[in-house]
């Protein structure tokens, strides 16, 4: 179907977005249909606004259909699906459509009464015993995104066979075709179930503590996100009382009035947090991105100046904490990390004698590995996992990142270093005393609407064709690429990877969920210098 003829069915079909439509100029038009928005094992994951390619309560109907279609191959009756959703612009909107959509396909909807986090999605499914979730967030992108997380029943981001077969359902939908059923009167049917699982839930996130201690000062954002009542009330529940919370940051908003890109990896997501905690001296700031699966923080050190630790330091800080403080650890105990996580964590977690298995980027994977080890009756193994982009995991009660139990460890792990006389910052310069220091920094490239899609698999391709031969004069000694690898018991995945003889390294990969390249460079000499050295070199290939 061409553009103009998917665009003149929505001119008469789509009476919603008609003001819209008709204000479209060519590029506009063409950017809005030129496909359909993908799904795959992260959903789907678009610009809102009217079009084929675009999010918007048509889309969202036609991939709800399509799940619901997948779902009842499976399960002829007594079929359910959670859903919850984020702070973002039309996200209870998206909730709703998908859970009147499932309602008229005789499939029971759980959707919670208002926004809660990713990871309690996650618990809800399991807890629940449904056969699917449904999570609508874009997790940390700028406000004119929105997004649709399918999970499978254990829990987990779908996985790359289902994600497939999915997409053959969604394929045969026609979107308009797709019967919706009047969400109020499914309520009163019992089509549609208002679910609050927070206190079995918060239950399960406090049966990860491991502190004793509660003697230390916060300022806490949840960036207009999801954490504003669930992360205040744990911190309250579990005995933290000197909780500040950034007030221009409290509420729900979906414009991110303050921020233009919520996402607590970068310093400039918490600067009002910082502000906040400079006046007040504050020990610890703690960020969560607006479906509160990430964590980001900065510590005080002891001359008053607050020191960021990175994704890649914070899972190695915990990892460290959980093993020498807690009082209830496993036999063999296992450690999840993914192959653009630091090897730090390794060297950490192998000097307490843990086991540490290694992934594909996407926590979905770390949700696999725990899955396997409870179908040996081995669940119990796990203690922690976690990806560089400020994902951490502690537990088996959800499949997904989550920064719940993440601000409750990071808050415990602070307090307890307090009462002997440290900061996270000494914790973390002992660590790498020990182990020795690695330098990490990841890149995104954009590519952008139709051009940048071709551009992105032009660059991997090219990098195919002629690899590099060695990072910043040191030569390679192991390429990896993942789609044709046979080394590893791993999945094919778009990924490159290259180390080089001094241990420094280089990792390409296209993202998910974003048009966007990102680039891995780990340093194991040199410094910040020799980043700028490797990126220098990287961006030959872009």
């Amino acid at each position: 179907m061409s553009i103009e003829t998917k665009y003149n069915e929505w001119l008469s079909k789509a009476k919603e977005f008609r003001a819209e439509l008709e204000s479209m100029d060519a590029e506009t038009k063409k950017e809005a249909f030129y496909k359909d928005l993908e799904f795959g094992t992260a959903g789907l994951r678009g610009i809102l606004g009217a079009g084929t390619n675009r999010l918007n309560i048509y889309t969202i109907g036609g991939v709800t259909q399509g799940l619901a279609d997948y779902i009842l191959s499976r399960k002829n009756n007594g079929a359910k699906v959670a859903i919850s959703y984020d702070s973002r612009n039309c996200s209870t909107e998206f909730a709703r459509r998908a859970a009147a959509v499932l309602a008229q396909n005789g499939i029971t909807a759980y959707i919670t009464k208002e926004l809660q986090p990713t990871p309690y999605l996650s618990f809800m499914v399991r807890h629940l015993g449904c056969d699917a979730g449904i999570m609508i967030t874009a997790s940390h992108n700028p406000a004119k995104f929105n997004g649709y997380k399918v999970y499978g029943s254990d829990g987990c981001q779908v996985t790359d066979d289902a994600a497939s077969e999915i997409l053959k359902k969604i394929q045969q939908v026609k979107t308009f075709d797709v019967k919706v059923a009047d969400f109020e009167s499914a309520v009163k049917n019992g089509d549609i179930v208002f679910a609050d699982v927070t206190r079995e839930y918060l239950d399960n996130v406090y049966a990860r503590s491991v502190g004793e201690h509660r003697d230390v000062s916060i300022v806490y954002t949840p960036l207009n996100g999801t954490g504003c009542k669930i992360v205040p009330q744990m911190f309250a529940e579990r005995g933290f009382k000197n909780v500040q919370i950034v007030p221009e940051q409290a509420e729900p908003n979906g414009d991110f009035p303050t921020t233009p890109y919520p996402n607590p990896e970068k310093a400039e997501a918490l600067k009002l947090a910082l502000d906040l905690a400079k006046k007040t001296g504050a020990d610890i700031v703690i960020g969560t991105d607006p479906d509160a699966d990430r964590l980001g923080a900065a510590v005080r050190q002891k001359d008053g100046e607050y020191r960021l630790i990175t994704g890649n330091e914070m899972g190695v800080l915990l990892i460290d904490y959980i093993f020498s403080h807690s009082k209830a650890l496993p036999n063999n105990p296992v450690v999840v990390k993914t192959i653009v996580t630091t090897d730090l964590a390794a060297c950490v977690a192998q000097g307490y004698g843990a086991q540490v298995r290694e992934v594909l980027t996407g926590f979905k994977y770390i949700g696999e590995v725990i899955k396997k080890l409870e179908e040996n009756g081995e669940g119990d193994r796990f203690v922690f996992g976690y990806e560089e982009s400020y994902g951490y995991l502690s537990g088996t009660y959800v499949r997904d990142k989550d920064a719940v139990v993440a601000s409750m460890l990071v808050a415990e792990m602070a307090a307890d270093y307090k009462a002997e006389g440290k900061t996270l910052g000494d914790v973390l310069d002992g660590i790498f005393a020990k182990y020795g220091k690695y330098y990490h920094r990841t890149v995104s490239f954009t590519y952008e609407g139709i051009s940048g899609a071709q551009r992105m698999k032009e660059v991997l391709s090219g990098i195919r064709v002629a690899p590099p031969t060695e990072i910043d004069s040191s030569p390679v000694v192991k390429a990896i690429d993942y789609m044709t690898q046979t080394e590893f018991d791993l999945p094919r995945s778009d990924v490159l990877s290259f180390k080089a003889e001094d241990g420094s390294k280089l990792i390409i990969r296209p993202s998910g969920t974003e048009p966007l390249i990102k680039v891995y460079i780990t340093a194991a000499t040199g410094g910040e210098k020799r980043i700028d050295a490797i990126l220098s070199q990287a961006k030959k290939f872009m």
